[in-house]
């Protein structure tokens, strides 16, 4: 018995002790590739020394003597911590994601060689003038240093992910750059996907009800669209939602139509500022992820310092402010995509019907690598509209007669695309004036620019936007005939009608995604916008105080006041509220009850210690797929989220829209009161069964995790508890303080989309200017640095936004040298 302890004891402490020496192991290789940040260089690429002075944040201050040196250290920077994250952003705009992860890709892959971003990419790098050519190249010869300092000195192979998945680096290129402004426009743009929804729901809705579930946005009446069946008849395929699934994945650059995009950005004149100087606050909302998307930097150029969010892969800051400007972008929902059917010559398969007679299709050959598996040859067609995409593709089968093919057009396929030559004019501007002449390079995606300088503030439409025919028969709000008519662009207009504002006599400007212009098609720049509730909120605060300070634009920016709570939920329980004697406890009625006293006593405010928004949520969303699904089926699965505009017209019965609230199934007539009482009833249970039947407990947070997910190892089972940063916020779909809710699945209130990066710019004090990301610097799990602003983040802090060398230097946790090779 003795002799079995012993042994039992010695191979239970052998295996102790193996599984601590793998781990040594796995950490000692895993962290090779952190990088000491007070190593010195002696690098090929620069013509004079480079300093990167990195603060107790980890923010590079990069000091060069010309720009190209500093656009090279930046690449160099953003390598040593992003390496993995700049590839992955790169290989999916190749479409080569299944070169590392198989068949799970391939479907991304197809879309992307459809699209062919890349070789647009390619094409556009002749486009660039002298000095953003030289820019691009000395941030390429950056990236590509750093590489090469991985592959010589057996750095760990720049990232831990290389040791799960191929470890090849080709050396980055202008192109590279290029093909990433292009990502982010395929990540900010929802048309082709309205106008399919629009497509399909007229198929099975009279106008006026058509116009109740996609209202247009309050303003002057818009002449309703023939049903789309009139226009090309049938018959179509069954609505497949499935064919969706792929675009709100980890990997997928496609996302659905509502997370298309959404910012916040105000400025102030120094007539309304308490310190006499300028203000400006911006927060771009994008998916959240671990790491973030944003990179802080500064950077020394000879034109000044500027500072603010970078995206790895870029030499361009495309958020922050120098001593003399700030400026900030907002999605600006331009209208920039139509989907055109063409119908095939049913006499030559090669060629496509058009007003002038058949032309033919441009066809090309690709092949996609997938990893295990045979590879697979596509042929990519293009007619003069822009490339073919499949019917498997945002459920375009269900919108395509027999006999056609659908075409994309869309600004930001041109192979002489100037953003990036916009984005580097732009952070060298002095003035608000210059800022906006910058803007006119701008091709994709379409961004609204708010700007300020010491003395002006301005806001500008940036972008192309497309010039439509007057008889275009849809308009571009669904898809069109391209055999009949003038129903294809006929140009862009000119950058001179683009929305524009320059110091109004208001003192503010500012916008949510929320309507810019009102102007009639064909001038009309978008029907469909991103937002008609935050700007409520946005304006009540802006006209609230005569002046404004650095900390009113703060607050205004963690707003987290819901204005659809506040207007909708008085609506939808107006019958409800303090009605019938109190119900025995423990019954449906009781838990309704209290559900409905909390609710009445509560001021709006999506904050994540309260129960309250957690049962307007869910209330919401169990109301609204009532009403809808009872109407339109299997459609009432693109309606992710609570759409207040929809709400209101049902419970105010304008043009009557209260006809949703009565089941179609039943026998009964069913009232607009008698659906929410069901639908809370439901939302209850639903709640009730997941935390607990105690209300006052619950907690919003808990529900509303912020989500920065590893969009590769998230999902790995273990490995996902060190790459994945998970908190509780507050906020919600239409706080300024924006937490888009992820919608769907078993977690439907996670927080998936929100301002990653946040920046608030005083320029009566410049240097007191404060700036946050939502994770950290680093890609690199092992790293201090890869979630440290994350908790400062979530309470709504910041770090300073300052461009003096002095207090970089202070608490400074390392400082690099580089020095050109021969000196």
């Amino acid at each position: 018995m003795l002799i079995a302890f012993r042994w039992t004891l010695r191979l239970f402490t052998g295996l102790v002790l193996l599984i601590l020496l793998a781990g040594w192991l796995a950490y000692y290789v895993l962290s090779r590739s952190l990088p000491d940040y007070s190593e010195s260089f002696t690098l090929e690429g620069i013509s004079a020394p480079v300093e990167i002075v990195r603060n107790n944040a980890n923010v590079p201050h990069i000091f060069g003597g010309n720009e190209a040196d500093v656009f090279y250290a930046l690449g160099f920077v953003h390598a040593q911590d992003r390496l993995w994250q700049m590839t992955m952003l790169r290989r999916t705009a190749q479409g080569k994601l299944s070169e590392i992860f198989g068949a799970r890709t391939v479907k991304i892959d197809e879309l992307l060689r459809r699209l062919d971003l890349y070789e647009l990419s390619l094409q556009s790098v002749a486009a660039q003038d002298a000095r953003t050519t030289t820019a691009l190249e000395a941030y390429s010869a950056g990236v590509n240093a750093w590489i090469n300092e991985v592959n010589a000195g057996a750095r760990g192979r720049g990232a831990p992910e290389f040791f799960l998945f191929s470890n090849e680096i080709s050396a980055w290129a202008p192109a590279d750059s290029i093909a990433i402004v292009k990502l982010m426009a395929l990540q900010m743009s929802s048309h082709l996907q309205s106008e399919v929804q629009r497509a399909q729901l007229s198929q099975i809705l009279t106008p006026p009800r058509l116009a109740d579930i996609l209202p247009e946005y309050p303003t002057q009446g818009i002449a309703a669209l023939p049903p789309y069946a009139s226009l090309m008849p049938g018959p179509y395929a069954a609505p497949n939602p499935d064919t969706m699934a792929y675009l709100d994945g980890p990997l997928s650059p496609f996302v659905s139509r509502a997370f298309a995009g959404a910012s916040n950005a105000f400025a102030a004149l120094p007539s309304r500022s308490a310190a006499g100087g300028s203000l400006l606050a911006n927060d771009p909302h994008l998916g959240l992820t671990a790491p973030s998307i944003w990179y802080l930097a500064r950077l020394d150029l000879p034109t000044g310092g500027v500072i603010g969010g970078t995206i790895p892969g870029m030499p361009l800051m495309l958020v922050g402010r120098s001593d003399k400007l700030g400026w900030g972008l907002t999605s600006a929902y331009v209208d920039d995509q139509d989907v055109v059917m063409e119908k095939v010559n049913p006499d030559n398969t090669e060629e496509y019907l058009t007003p002038e007679g058949p032309k033919p299709f441009r066809t090309a050959q690709t092949i996609i690598t997938v990893k295990d598996e045979a590879p697979i040859t596509i042929t990519q067609r293009w007619s003069e509209s822009g490339p073919i995409l499949p019917g498997t593709h945002y459920d375009l089968a269900s919108v395509t007669p027999p006999g056609t093919v659908a075409a994309l057009q869309w600004t930001a396929l041109s192979g002489a695309d100037t953003s990036m030559m916009a984005g580097l004019r732009l952070m060298t501007a002095q003035s608000v004036s210059e800022a906006m002449a910058a803007g006119r390079l701008f091709v994709a995606p379409s961004q609204n620019l708010t700007l300020a300088d010491q003395s002006s503030i301005a806001l500008q439409t940036i972008g192309a936007v497309p010039q439509r025919d007057a008889s275009h028969v849809t308009q571009g709000r669904m898809p069109a005939p391209g055999w009949e008519g003038s129903n294809r662009w006929t140009g862009v207009q000119p950058y001179a009608t683009n929305p524009s504002v320059m110091n109004p006599t208001s003192g503010i400007v500012g916008n949510t995604n929320n309507k810019t212009v009102d102007r009639p098609f064909p001038d009309h720049v978008s029907f469909d916008w991103g937002d008609t509730q935050r700007v409520q909120r946005w304006l009540a605060l802006m006209t609230a105080r005569e002046v404004h300070t650095r900390d009113s634009f703060i607050e205004a920016q963690l707003d987290t006041v819901s204005p659809t709570a506040r207007n909708i939920l008085p609506l939808i329980g107006a019958d409800l509220w303090f009605t019938g004697e109190p119900a025995p406890e423990g019954t449906p009625e009781r838990l309704r009850q209290r559900a409905l006293t909390l609710l009445a006593e509560w001021n709006g405010e999506m904050n994540e210690h309260m129960p309250e928004p957690l049962i307007a949520e869910a209330w919401l969303r169990a109301l609204q797929d009532r009403l809808a699904r009872d109407e339109i089926g299997p459609l009432a699965d693109g309606f992710t989220h609570p759409e207040p505009l929809f709400l209101e017209r049902v419970y105010k019965n304008i043009d009557g829209a209260s006809v949703w609230c009565d089941v179609i199934q039943s026998a009964a007539v069913e009232t607009c009161t008698d659906i929410a009482r069901i639908a809370l009833d439901e939302a209850l249970l639903g709640l009730v069964e997941r935390w607990g039947p105690n209300l006052e407990s619950w907690r919003w947070g808990d529900a509303h995790q912020a989500t920065h997910d590893h969009p590769v190892l998230g999902e790995v089972p273990g490995l996902r508890f060190f790459v994945n940063i998970r908190q509780s916020s507050s906020g919600g779909d239409t706080t300024l303080m924006r937490g888009r809710t992820k919608g769907t699945g078993p977690e439907p209130y996670w927080n998936v989309h929100a301002g990653a990066y946040r920046g608030v710019y005083d320029f009566a004090d410049p240097d007191s200017s404060v700036f946050i990301v939502s994770t950290g610097q680093s890609g690199h799990p092992l790293s201090r640095f890869y979630d440290d602003l994350s908790e400062l983040w979530r309470r709504g802090e910041y770090i300073p936004m300052s461009l003096d060398p002095a207090l970089a230097r202070a608490a400074a946790v390392g400082v690099t040298v580089m020095t050109p090779q021969g000196q």
